[in-house]
């Protein structure tokens, strides 16, 4: 049985103490008052940390409730803890430790009319304020100065910590950070550059967008929270119990545990501090830049399961990120999905827009899968012919026994990766599991040597001749790269498209009139090519191609290039879910289809020769007939996993019909296609 406070032997559950610290000290800490300001990432954990130090009394304060978003890092959040009041449960586990310990919890947080009661009697204070939270955290140190109470703040960056401790007649808070008067973006930094002056984190910062101050959002692992409190426990102790050796303001102290680096320096004046005055200004600059462009803030999930099924289904790739879907719910099983074929329009759109039907496929095995999330299964039916726009019937009935799709995770994190990869092998495992997810009727093939990479990226760059000296492909990549944004929710990002910088600036002046492309295009597309496909042709683990198991004897009909685009989309998820990246190569696909069909898909007759060339190779290099060819591209493992930039997707809102407000939205999409087909499908 638990034991109750009645007969809790506080003598014996802080014993293994003794040794590092007295039994008289011991008792003293018994005695003493901490306040905790905030009971989340950090403040938890160091109510917890203390308690086990034994400490006797507490005042801690918090006006949030736990969250899902809480799980990854505070000590309290758990499935039984939702939606309960943070200050509740934590005094609660506390308890559970010490049930002696008196604690006297604030559940309204703090505020002017309330700080002095939540300082009254206090030892010491401890900052566990979010991060954002800079008024009341600067008030707070002032009055523990004036009241001459220690003070530490510590925060859980990047995966270490960096504390600063504050003694009464000593350097204070406003001194040492500076934010009086400052606009509040200022405040932010100087509190950033304040606590880590060496910045140490930055170098292993994966995804800097996840760092915006501006919308108050950042990074942060139950690791670094974990670090703060030890180090905030030391400090504790040392001032508890009078030992000495306390380095306060202008000392600033940063361990990293990721770099395995510790610094404790002094900062002489603070924010005034020549070096930091630099970086203040620096700091700012660099805020604002990551602000523009970090990935929108996500807005809430969908009310109903049909909704939030059509969320992550709308992740779905779709050739330069057209997204040629609408859906209008019928009722909570029923949607029709409304696919707009651009067959005939869009030059990249070959075989009476085969390229759609494969993505709208994709889009179904993704409603597929969003579906086994909440126990439905999917059936879809549709009468439309190839080369015409398709309405999908697409019915979720639930069913006993359907579980989670382990891909579901992996739908939104899939993408196109342009980049160049490491050429580690593909193993034996990954390739067999990838064959198998393109089911019965597909089957793929593997051009891993060093010669066949070659071969396979000179024919990448006869298709890439091609289409930048096409007309008909000028108009669609000109209305479709997105030149402002690094992750487009409409379009195809300059950033993501392969090419350097000094190259994305020459391409963006060609676009705006055809008659400077035909003036570059002078020079040779050699230059664009090595970038766009010799040198991450030849910088991956292999290419590969998907074509039909039996040979075809009439065109695919539309429900088999559905079909086909479900078993793709489970071939592309199972790559990524091996941390593999993937890039689709359809421009070759689509000109040596023209050629071998006698479509005239251009005015050029130099370049529908080139088309007739590029068919003969790629048969060679393949050893397919090209109408046998479903998909093919290179794949291998990333250099980083960080997302730079990458192509988005339009809100579900915009996606849905029959609804007023639509209206306008759609209006503006009907000829807005969105991502350039400077590299095809997103």
């Amino acid at each position: 049985m638990p034991a109750g406070s009645f007969d809790f032997d506080y003598d014996e559950a802080f014993s293994r103490n003794i040794g590092w610290v007295t039994e008289w000290e011991q008792q003293i800490l018994r005695t003493k008052r901490v306040a905790i300001a905030g009971m989340g990432g950090v403040g938890g954990v160091h109510l917890l940390t203390l308690a086990r130090l034994g400490i006797g009394a507490f005042n801690v304060s918090d006006m949030d409730v736990f969250e899902t978003v809480n799980f990854n890092r505070q000590i309290g959040a758990s499935t039984a803890t939702l939606g309960r009041p943070k200050v509740d449960v934590m005094a609660a586990m506390a308890r559970d430790i010490n049930p002696t310990a008196e604690i006297r919890r604030f559940p309204d947080g703090i505020n002017d009319a309330n700080i002095d009661e939540f300082l009254d009697g206090v030892d010491l204070f401890i900052d566990g304020f979010d991060f954002f939270v800079l008024d009341v955290r600067a008030k707070v140190f002032a009055r523990c100065a004036e009241l001459g109470i220690p003070a530490i703040t510590a925060g859980p960056i990047g995966m270490g910590t960096a504390y600063i401790v504050f003694m009464p007649g000593g350097m204070t808070f406003e001194q040492y950070f500076g934010l009086e008067g400052q606009p509040i973006e200022q405040q932010y930094v100087n509190f950033l550059v304040g606590l880590t002056p060496r910045g140490m984190h930055r170098s292993y910062l994966v995804d800097p967008s996840r760092l915006d101050l501006v919308n108050q959002r950042g990074p942060s692992t139950a690791m670094a929270c974990q670090i703060c409190a030890g180090v905030t426990g030391i400090e504790a102790l040392r001032i508890l119990l009078n030992r000495g050796g306390v380095k306060a303001a202008p000392w600033f102290h940063q361990f990293d545990a990721y770099r395995s680096r510790f610094v404790s320096r002094k900062l002489p004046g603070g924010s005034r501090h020549i070096g930091q005055r630099l970086k203040q200004k620096l700091g700012l600059r660099m805020m604002k830049a990551i602000a523009r462009n970090a990935p929108r803030v996500k807005p809430e999930p969908p009310a109903t399961e049909i909704e939030r099924i059509l969320d992550l289904a709308r992740w779905a790739p779709s050739g330069d990120n057209s997204q040629p879907w609408r859906f209008h719910i019928e009722d909570d099983e029923a949607v029709t999905v409304r696919i707009r074929n651009e067959g005939g329009v869009n030059v990249y759109e070959y075989a009476n827009g085969q390229p759609t039907l494969l993505s709208a496929g994709h889009l179904l095995e993704s409603m597929r899968i969003a579906a086994a999330r909440f126990g439905r299964r999917m059936e879809w039916s549709q009468s439309g012919e190839r080369g015409a726009s398709l309405d999908i019937k697409v019915r979720f009935p639930r069913q006993p026994g359907v579980r989670p799709d382990p891909l579901e995770s992996f739908v939104k994190l899939r993408s196109v990766d342009r980049a160049s990869y490491k050429t580690d092998a593909l193993t034996p495992v990954h390739k067999a599991a990838m064959a198998e997810a393109l089911g019965p009727d597909l089957v793929i093939d593997w051009f891993e040597s060093r010669g066949q990479r070659w071969k396979f990226s000179r024919l990448y760059g006869l298709a890439t001749d091609i289409r930048l000296r096409c007309r008909e492909a000028y108009d669609v990549h000109r209305r479709m790269i997105d030149w402002d944004n690094h992750f487009s929710p409409h379009g195809l990002p300059a950033g993501a498209i392969g090419l350097d910088s000094v190259t994305r600036k020459m391409m963006r002046w060609a676009l705006e009139d055809w008659s400077r492309v035909e003036r570059m295009n002078l020079l040779g597309t050699g230059a664009a090519s090595l970038q766009l496909d010799i040198l991450p042709g030849m910088a991956c683990a292999g290419h590969f191609t998907i074509s039909w198991r039996e040979p075809r004897v009439a065109p695919p009909t539309a429900d088999e290039l559905l079909n086909a685009g479900q078993r793709l989309q489970r071939f592309w998820l199972t790559a990524t879910r091996f941390g593999l990246a993937l890039q689709p190569s359809l421009a070759p696909l689509a000109f040596a289809t023209y050629a071998v069909t006698g479509t005239r898909f251009t005015e050029a007759p130099k370049l529908i020769a080139k088309a007739e060339k590029l068919a003969v190779e790629l048969g060679r290099v393949t050893g397919h007939e090209v109408d046998a060819l479903v998909f093919m591209g290179r794949i291998g493992h990333p250099k980083t996993t960080r997302p730079v930039s990458r192509s988005h997707r339009l809100p579900l809102a915009d996606l849905i019909t029959g609804d007023q407000r639509q209206a306008a939205v759609q209006e503006d999409l009907v000829g807005e296609g969105p991502e350039a087909v400077v590299a095809r499908s997103a």
